[in-house]
């Protein structure tokens, strides 16, 4: 088992290189400034359409540990993205080192109960799960504590094949708490997830997709690539629709099985009402594309 200190060990190994560059597979990315300035995330539009949105969290020297600062703007850049029409779908990646090595232990060190309770520790991670459009993460690299709670936040994971995923905290005397303890469980079942917990061993990228955790695995290389194909393939149907289909698989996890059926049959019904189902169920039998307009 690789402990806390064994993986600083290593990460600070890591950090003394002064050749940190970002994954070799976003070489071919350009980023700009779409508005806001960052300080902790990089964000740019990509696609063939220019409808992807790629968010990239940029602390290479922490290994991308997730500081409150990187999470306020990471939480804002994904509700301008919500908010605009123009982009379809939202990657959040990190780079070849790391998606996330985990939560900054040295800004929450001196923590307190009370603290917690007082300052609502962690709510901007309520930012990334109410978005209404899909978020794809693109992990490489360490997904490790509150990396990998973050990955799970996002809708979708694909992993680069040398990614490693993990709940350490345990090591550290606490628990996660952004939802390891609650999603984990949904996505691998109890025994696994308990092990990983429990235990606070890593898990590869090959054995994550076995378990259901991570959707596919790719080439390092490849990973960002791939992933923005997947997002552009979203971006083809309509908008509106993606919505409903997110919120219904969304209700799987949050309710009974009947009244899931309930919900999902609700809003199947709901998408007789729009345009898009028209034009959708049109353009199949006449044969053609369809032009989906939102609504």
């Amino acid at each position: 088992m690789a402990s806390v200190t064994s993986i600083s060990r290593v990460f600070g190994k890591l950090t003394l290189s002064s050749n940190w560059t970002a994954a070799a597979n976003t070489s071919f990315i350009k980023f700009y400034s779409t508005g806001a300035q960052y300080e902790n995330i990089k964000v740019d539009v990509v696609g063939a359409k220019k409808n992807v949105g790629l968010i990239s969290l940029n602390r290479p020297k922490a290994l991308n540990a997730l500081c409150k600062d990187l999470f306020v703007e990471l939480g804002k850049a994904v509700k301008d993205f919500d908010a605009d029409d123009k982009i379809a779908t939202i990657i959040i990646t990190g780079n070849e080192k790391a998606f996330a090595a985990g939560a900054d232990i040295k800004e929450m060190q001196n923590n307190t109960y009370s603290s917690n309770v007082k300052a609502g520790f962690l709510q901007e991670w309520e930012d990334i799960s109410n978005c209404g459009k899909p978020i794809i993460a693109a992990v490489n690299g360490f997904a490790l504590g509150g990396g990998c709670e973050l990955a799970m936040l996002c809708d979708i994971i694909y992993a680069g094949e040398k990614a490693k995923f993990g709940q350490p905290e345990i090591n550290i005397g606490t628990i996660p708490g952004a939802g390891g303890t609650q999603r984990l469980p949904r996505y691998v079942g109890k025994s696994k997830a308990m092990e990983i917990v429990l235990s606070g061993n890593f898990v590869d990228a090959h054995e994550a997709e076995k378990m259901g955790l991570v959707s596919k695995v790719f080439p390092v290389e490849k990973l960002l690539e791939e992933t923005i194909k997947l997002a552009e393939r979203i971006g083809t149907h309509s908008p509106l629709v993606v919505k409903l289909a997110k919120q219904a698989v969304n209700q799987a996890y949050e309710t009974t099985l009947k009244s899931g059926l309930l919900y999902e049959k609700s809003s199947f019904y709901g998408t007789f009402a729009t345009e898009d189902r028209k034009e959708g169920m049109t353009a199949f039998v006449e044969k053609r594309a369809p032009n989906f307009k939102n609504n």
